[in-house]
């Protein structure tokens, strides 16, 4: 049953973030997106594995747990949103888009957009060149092949000096 409009939602602490249709307690979850209570288990602990959830007891008796976003979770939204703005777009039937974002803060409906964080155009494959960044793996660049494809994006200093 989904929850009372009538009923206020529990209080959170400062900077927890509730997901998936602002559920964050198990139930809630096996309710709102209908799957078995083990695939729902498995599906939770690797995301508490992938450092995107921790688990919080909201009751002792019986136990009960909340799963929050942690920092790691809150930025992959980005990602989330972008797969549903592209759902949208393409495997979606005429009748629509199956769920929208409003974005709260201006009160319209909204989707994921890329865009470059220095200038806000939008980011298209073919105004991206691609290059090795301080953290890239000066190993990898001994494979040819690697350091072709870098050097096939007319950018061979992004490889000098390794």
């Amino acid at each position: 049953m989904p929850p009372s409009p009538h009923r206020s939602p529990p209080r959170r602490r400062a900077g927890e973030a509730r997901w998936s249709y602002r559920e964050s307690r198990f139930d809630g979850f096996i309710t709102s997106l209908g799957i078995a209570r083990n695939t729902h288990t498995d599906r939770l602990l690797r995301l508490e594995d992938a450092g995107l959830l921790h688990r919080r007891d909201y009751r002792t008796d019986p136990v009960r747990h909340a799963y929050l976003l942690t920092g790691k979770g809150r930025d992959f939204f980005g990602v989330l949103a972008a797969l549903n703005a592209w759902g949208d777009r393409w495997p979606a039937d005429d009748s629509g888009a199956p769920v929208t974002m409003r974005h709260t803060a201006c009160d319209h409906d909204t989707d994921a957009q890329v865009v470059c964080s220095s200038c806000g155009e939008p980011l298209r494959p073919e105004d991206v060149d691609v290059r090795t960044g301080p953290g890239y793996l000066p190993r990898l660049l001994d494979d040819p092949g690697v350091r072709a494809r870098f050097e096939r994006n007319g950018h061979p200093e992004a490889t000098a000096g390794r």
